[in-house]
């Protein structure tokens, strides 16, 4: 029986990526050992980074004034790291925070820490079951910048298409969606993600952030929360993590060879689409988010009771569908269909999701 990964993260990694992990483990690029023991500093590990970099430029269309940085700590290392570094950009330090759901809010909790920031935008009235109209925010000129979480994955919301700020750098937490979809680069000043969704393990966060954004950390910052000291280091001021940095070479080579960010954006949306439609045609199940602000990578769903739901979730995993159990935050169910999950999966769950209404409406 097929075993389909639906977790939120640590997600599934493309099955090629993990057969060539296993085939690669003793013996990486012929060297006889593992690419866990040796140095970050020898040439082969060099080149596997520099060889990063070229992928993320070409797969992601990555314009050259961006510097990319692999960073400790995952996104919510981010949260802290972004204040630090772009709070001292404009006098005041001021920051506008956009709160959708759980991690903007940690986001913006953390931010204050470090400066004065404005909530300009939330959909906690809504219980984040929409986004909030942008329309009438009073966007701040003296704003160093405004941040933005472009997916919620506790309530199934997401982003389609992000602000124009003009000269105002707009900062995206895209740890749950980034490179699920070709990116407008015009529109953003950094844009930052956890790897353990759509990039490979935990541990590692990928910060693509304009070159003309870095040098201006307030002080004092520690050196390994400073950008600039990651610039200037190729990301190894210190040891990074290697085998993070490896999984993430061959995720990138695997989004490249399926054929790229609008390949994957079309069978992302169609994955969606399979478990909508029978969310939509069913009133068994019911969507946590407003259709307009549908997520393509975390469906979110409920049932008519929390027995039903434990009943689903117990016959789901047993039928090979792990992981659908909804964020403690919000309950339900939650089917997490990143770059990684193939549409075999997603037809798995559409048809025990089927007979299972049928069986228990």
């Amino acid at each position: 029986m097929s075993i389909y990964n639906f977790a939120a993260g640590p997600a599934m990694l493309p099955i090629p990526v993990m057969k060539q992990i296993q085939d690669e483990w003793i013996n990486w690029n012929g060297m006889g050992v593992s690419v866990i023991e040796i140095s970050h500093r020898s040439k082969e590990f060099e080149a596997l980074l520099a060889e990063n970099d070229e992928l993320i430029r070409e797969v992601a269309d990555l314009p050259d004034d961006f510097e990319i940085l692999y960073t400790h700590g995952g996104a919510q290392m981010q949260f802290s790291m972004v204040p630090m570094n772009l709070l001292g950009l404009k006098p005041g330090n001021i920051a506008q925070y956009i709160e959708t759901g759980n991690f903007a809010s940690i986001a913006r909790k953390e931010a204050e820490k470090f400066g004065h920031i404005e909530i300009i935008a939330t959909g906690e009235a809504d219980n984040f079951s929409k986004l909030p109209d942008l329309g009438q925010v009073n966007w701040n000129p003296d704003a160093s910048y405004v941040h933005l979480t472009s997916n919620n994955t506790l309530f199934g919301t997401q982003w389609k298409a992000y602000p124009d700020l003009g000269e105002t750098p707009l900062v995206i937490d895209a740890t749950s969606d980034i490179f699920s979809k070709p990116i407008d680069w015009s529109r953003v000043g950094l844009m930052y993600g956890g790897a353990q969704k759509n990039l490979g393990p935990s541990g590692l966060a990928l910060a693509l952030v304009r070159k003309d954004l870095l040098g201006k950390a307030t002080q004092p910052c520690p050196k390994l929360m400073d950008y600039s000291v990651y610039a200037g280091n190729h990301s190894m001021a210190n040891t990074p993590n290697t085998f993070a940095l490896y999984a993430l070479n061959l995720i990138m080579k695997w989004i490249k060879a399926e054929g790229g960010l609008s390949v994957m954006e079309e069978r992302n949306q169609t994955k969606a689409k399979t478990i909508y439609e029978v969310i939509d045609g069913s009133d068994f199940y019911q969507g946590t988010a407003q259709e307009a602000d549908r997520s393509i990578m975390n469906v979110t769903f409920t049932l008519p009771s929390d027995e039903m739901l434990q009943e689903f979730l117990k016959e789901s995993q047993a039928a090979g569908l792990y992981a659908l159990k909804g964020h403690r935050v919000v309950g339900g169910a939650r089917a997490s269909i990143y770059n990684p999950m193939p549409q075999e999966g997603v037809d798995a769950l559409a048809s025990f999701m089927k007979f299972f209404a049928q069986k228990r409406g």
